[in-house]
């Protein structure tokens, strides 16, 4: 399983000479699985540059697991180049909703007056359907999606592969449901992450900023250290970052999370453009 980040940055997309070298583009990690299978994790505005790539690639099916449809996870779809391609088939999955299905919500964002094209238009074969709620197969890899605490319907993805574990919680306030000492079962997301090798986890926040900020559906980085060892995960990677933070201030972050890990976990990784993670 290879991961490969394309866009790490939290809430709001942060170009500039000061996030140049974590980068500045919203949430999207692309997953490429034993067997070949790309699995594409959120639309941020990562995904326009990979959209670039893939369309050098044999033309084939994708599969694109939202988090949830706040803006900075979907707002690449307008601008990912195998959309907007025909020969292309694009299998969506994401959160369920009560009141809309899926497409009908994505639709929302790529329709005016939000987006000048709308999503009927596209040229590619789109299929949307809400994950399931028992794990299920993607090529070689089982998939597991569960609700997480965020504002507004929200999952976190659990990716087996041969073996080796990702967990991707890129938006998660695990602290809201129990203190992160407690009893494991108790906790937000424990599952999905219990025991993975890779856990791209939300650590938006100082532990001064949350205070201010609580109930909001993110992390401090301790909260996110916090939760990488009561699931026992291999290695932390910190993502969601921050659109105020600067590659600096993310380095002084680091050096306090890595401090809070055990001694039995890898070193912890600040998630940035072009990351590349073996997993296997």
């Amino acid at each position: 399983m290879k991961i490969r980040v394309w866009g790490a940055r939290g809430s709001l997309s942060a170009p500039g000479p000061a996030t140049v070298g974590y980068g500045g583009n919203t949430s999207c990690v692309e997953v490429e699985l034993a067997d070949g299978t790309s699995l594409i994790l959120d639309a941020g505005s990562g995904i326009r540059e990979l959209g670039q790539r893939l369309l050098g690639r044999e033309q084939g099916e994708l599969h694109i697991c939202l988090t949830h449809l706040h803006v900075d996870h979907v707002e690449g779809l307008g601008f990912f180049g195998p959309l907007w391609r025909a020969g292309w088939k694009l299998r969506f999955w994401g959160p369920p909703s009560t009141t809309a299905t899926l497409r009908e919500r994505v639709s929302r964002y790529l329709s005016p007056p939000l987006f000048p094209i709308g999503l009927s238009e596209a040229p590619a074969e789109a299929v949307f359907e809400d994950a399931p709620r028992e794990p299920w197969r993607i090529g070689s890899a089982v998939i597991e999606a569960q609700m997480v605490e965020h504002r507004g319907p929200t999952l976190g993805y659990r990716i087996e592969d041969e073996g080796r574990v990702l967990a991707y919680v890129p938006d998660h306030e695990p602290y809201l449901t129990a203190a992160l000492g407690d009893e494991p079962k108790w906790i937000s997301g424990w599952a999905l992450a219990a025991g993975a090798d890779l856990l791209l986890h939300d650590s938006q926040y100082t532990d001064e900023e949350y205070l201010g900020r609580l109930g909001w559906g993110h992390s401090s980085v301790t909260h996110a250290a916090n939760f990488a060892r009561a699931a026992g995960v291999r290695q932390l990677a910190m993502f969601h970052h921050d659109p105020m933070r600067s590659d600096r201030e993310l380095e002084e972050l680091y050096d306090q999370v890595a401090d809070s890990l055990r001694r039995d976990q890898e070193p912890p990784l600040i998630a940035r453009e072009g990351l590349e993670v073996i997993l296997g």
